[in-house]
């Protein structure tokens, strides 16, 4: 299980969890992962039995990254113990989860597999999680900037683009349809997603135009 090596000091107050996560929201590794929806403490063991149910779906295959470390220590005094006589004694390490926190990353070749993973390891944890997929149609870099520029377009075949174009248009739609029932949290793939296929369509007619 995952504790620190060493710290500074052994007993730690107890602490405030106001506000939400503004570190550590975003996928960095894996396609899938489990987003905090509310704060709580995650124990050491919970992580480890999240884990556990996580690669034993997978069989051991693909890939999986914990994003949380428990380095805070949580101390109880026994049972039926008079007040005062000093702090307690060290029980076990929590990690602070505050929501919008990515708590496990998972990369792995079938969805429904690796979907399904992800599930039995919310069942372990004590706070209500969501199984967030990282969007491999619209990608973006750590400046916001989209991976799939004009030039990256202008190279690949007509075929190619109309694929992806069909592909960005199941994704606009899912978009508008998590738009209206107030669900979509970045609002600004619909305008995205626009954009890419309006630029998708202008390179076919530039290599229609050049073929003629």
């Amino acid at each position: 299980m995952l504790q620190p090596k060493k710290t500074k000091y052994r007993k730690m107050m107890k602490g405030r969890m106001k506000g939400h996560e503004t570190r550590g929201t975003k996928l960095e590794f894996g396609s899938y992962a489990l987003q905090a929806l509310e704060p709580g403490w995650i124990t050491s063991r919970q992580i480890e039995a999240a884990r556990r149910a996580m690669t034993r779906e997978i069989k051991r295959g693909g890939n999986v990254w914990i994003k949380i470390f428990p380095d805070k220590p949580i101390t109880a005094k026994p049972a039926e113990t008079r007040m005062g006589s000093g702090k307690g004694n060290l029980e076990y390490w929590v990690a602070v989860v505050k929501p919008n926190r990515i708590l496990f990353e998972l990369e792995y070749f079938d969805r429904n597999v690796a979907v399904n993973a992800l599930e039995l390891a919310a069942q372990k944890l004590p706070i209500k999680v969501k199984v967030v997929e990282k969007s491999s149609l619209i990608s973006t870099n750590k400046k916001g900037k989209y991976k799939m520029k004009l030039s990256e377009m202008r190279e690949k075949t007509v075929e190619e683009l109309q694929a992806s174009i069909v592909e960005w248009k199941k994704q606009l739609l899912d978009c508008k349809i998590k738009l209206s029932t107030h669900k979509l949290e970045n609002t600004a793939l619909v305008s995205k997603t626009k954009r890419l296929i309006a630029q998708a369509k202008t390179v076919i007619k530039e290599k229609e135009v050049q073929n003629a």
